[in-house]
């Protein structure tokens, strides 16, 4: 984990811990163990303990799937299946799934982690470093600890504190911890950041700092402000809720967002984080920046990113396997199942178009103008023409051309063909069956070509090809060719950076109704004007929200922004996730483009279960806590 990180990555480190991890450290026999003081009086010890607790911070990566975190090896169970396809942002272009009791769960892993940062509070006092480095600890262990607590504490709600490290004494009853309260569980990840804080210096080196302290409590401060304010839409009943376990009093929330406002700001005016290249030419020069930006992280390490997790050593499992999921089949140099995240035409509505600032801009298909018929091709409506497959999103927003491969869009020098059919001159359509016609001396294919290494779309052929009409961009290395194999790819993961605390304060101020409203209006403009907007938009919940979704998009902060904000059950009631059909038009010469909206092919509704905004509590039978809601 690093803190602005240049070159090095502290994953370098982990690679002595293929030695030893550390449970066998502190739990082997005296015999074949390195004690406890031996380890934390050795510097490099320290520095090898600590890459540990980094290493297993729950950070929602490229390493996490629904099976957990540091999922090295892809979740090749699921077939890549990333939060974004739980959520709204994607389809998996094979599997139809939605949320499981088993998913996403933090229980075993984040005790674990609690256990170990309990373990260096400890021995931080007897250390032979200087007080100052001693603080500087303090203020990663309390970091770290606060982390794990906001992935326990937004999953099951109030949890266990384990406040200093346990001793077994003989009575296994004397380490069984009761669940705190939900806002109890909220205000110790306050005030754990808040010590992180005071603790840590604002100096630019390669793990956290106070400004990633400040960060992690914007965020947190949010989701607890968010669960108080929003709780009533998704009312519960039973003993957890009467004993205050899962909710929180509408009360509290100004607290929380006061919390939020307060350490955004800070960051805001510190000075020492901006937006990377806030103010480009033109929505191209946006678009490319954006896409940039997550592409190599270190380029935006001086200004826009807080937090960074590096990822290296591939063949070690200390890479990731983005590349060869999830680019598109074109381009997949051998590897069998490339083309798995599918961005929605859910998504891409959301994105502005210049000619109508402050608004979603739906795609438009016929003259008509429906944006709600997804009853798939009609002969008998006015299908507006294009001369390219991406003339249809001409004034999208540029994130959107920096977050998804469009229809006909160039990646790694190859035109990535999408195409779902095409309409023959006497009126008749072949969609989504693969066949030909020769029309004009010229030979039309299904799929744009008439190979299956030739496109990347809606052939079913091994799962490999958007079903949605979209592939996926951001995050990818345009750079170099997809290497076939597991965690090959290398790219570094941004945790925390300055635009999620801008729009992190904007929420705050506009469903607060405190604070500087100017300032958070200029906070969500200025995302907007480094997308290449020119137009102001006004401070308003919808605004801030659709500014979250594209700017955040498949950064794993949707699904939450669903769940802490009780929106996951309204959002997902019997829905279909939609898709975007480009056809090739034979009823004119020379041959046009059309476009039909449709639900997703071969998939099912989905409906959200109010229980899933907490997950079940493990182990009930052993540990004796009180299980949440409906479990």
């Amino acid at each position: 984990m690093v803190m602005k990180i240049y070159k090095s990555k502290i994953l370098l480190i982990l690679t002595g811990m293929m030695l030893f991890s550390c449970n066998s450290v502190l739990e082997l026999q005296p015999t074949d163990k390195i004690r406890a003081e031996d380890l934390f009086g050795d510097p490099q010890g320290v520095k090898l303990y600590m890459a540990n607790l980094y290493y297993q911070l729950p950070i929602e990566d490229f390493a996490y799937f629904r099976a957990g975190f540091n999922q090295n090896g892809g979740d090749p169970n699921n077939g890549g299946w990333a939060p974004a396809m739980s959520a709204d942002e994607a389809m998996h272009s094979e599997f139809g799934d939605f949320i499981g009791d088993g998913d996403y769960h933090y229980w075993e892993p984040g005790y674990k982690l609690i256990r170990d940062v309990n373990l260096l509070f400890d021995a931080i006092p007897n250390l032979a470093i200087r007080d100052d480095e001693k603080a500087v600890l303090t203020g990663e262990a309390s970091f770290i600890k606060a982390f794990a607590y906001f992935g326990l504490a937004k999953r099951y709600g109030g949890v266990s504190l384990i406040k200093a490290t346990q001793k077994y004494t003989g009575n296994v009853e004397d380490l069984k911890v009761p669940r705190s309260t939900e806002k109890e569980t909220w205000d110790y990840v306050m005030e754990l950041c808040d010590q992180a804080i005071a603790n840590l210096g604002p100096v630019k080196g390669r793990r956290a700092s106070k400004w990633a302290a400040y960060a992690l409590k914007s965020r947190a401060a949010l989701h607890a402000a968010s669960i108080a304010k929003f709780g009533s839409r998704a009312p519960m009943s039973g003993n957890a809720v009467t004993q205050k376990l899962v909710g929180i009093d509408a009360a509290d929330a100004a607290g929380y967002y006061a919390a939020c406002i307060a350490a955004s700001e800070a960051i805001m005016t510190s000075g020492q984080h901006s937006l990377y290249m806030p103010n480009p030419a033109s929505p191209a020069v946006a678009a490319e920046n954006y896409r940039a930006l997550f592409q190599n992280p270190e380029v935006a390490a001086e200004n826009e990113a807080i937090l960074v997790k590096g990822f290296t050593l591939p063949g070690n499992n200390q890479g990731h396997n983005y590349d060869i999921w999830y680019q598109p089949a074109q381009v997949a140099n051998g590897w069998p199942h490339p083309g798995r995240m599918n961005p929605t035409l859910d998504l891409v509505d959301a994105y502005e178009s210049y000619t109508n600032p402050g608004h979603d801009a739906p795609i438009v298909t016929t003259v008509e103008g429906s944006v709600t018929d997804y009853n798939g091709f009609n002969p008998a409506l006015n299908y507006i023409r294009f001369d390219s497959p991406n003339d249809i999103f001409k004034n999208k927003d540029a994130r959107l051309w920096g977050t998804a491969i469009l229809p006909g869009t160039v990646w790694k020098s190859a035109p990535i063909i999408i195409q779902a059919g095409y309409i023959k001159p006497d009126g008749s359509s072949v969609i989504r069956t693969k066949d030909q016609i020769d029309v004009g001396g010229t030979t039309y294919y299904t799929y744009g070509a008439p190979s299956t290494t030739m496109y990347s779309g809606f052939d079913t052929y091994g799962g490999n090809n958007t079903r949605t009409g979209f592939g996926f961009k951001k995050f990818m290395n345009q750079n170099t060719p997809i290497v076939p194999g597991w965690n090959q790819s290398t790219s570094d993961w941004i945790e925390f950076r300055y635009a999620e605390v801008l729009l992190n304060y904007a929420e705050a101020v506009v469903e607060s109704g405190t604070g500087n409203a100017a300032n958070a209006a200029k906070a969500i403009n200025d995302i907007r004007k480094r997308a290449g907007h020119t137009v102001d938009i006004p401070l308003t919940v919808d605004n801030v929200q659709r500014e979250r979704r594209v700017e955040l998009a498949f950064e794993n902060k949707r699904f939450w922004d669903l769940m802490r904000r009780r929106e996951f059950h309204t959002a997902f009631n019997n829905r279909f996730m939609h898709s975007l059909l480009p056809l090739v038009d034979l009823r004119t010469l020379p041959a046009k483009y059309i476009f039909v909206r449709v639900n997703t092919p071969n998939s099912n509704t989905r409906t959200f279960d109010t229980k899933a905004y907490y997950r079940s509590i493990p182990g009930i039978g052993a540990n004796g806590l009180v299980q949440n809601p409906l479990y």
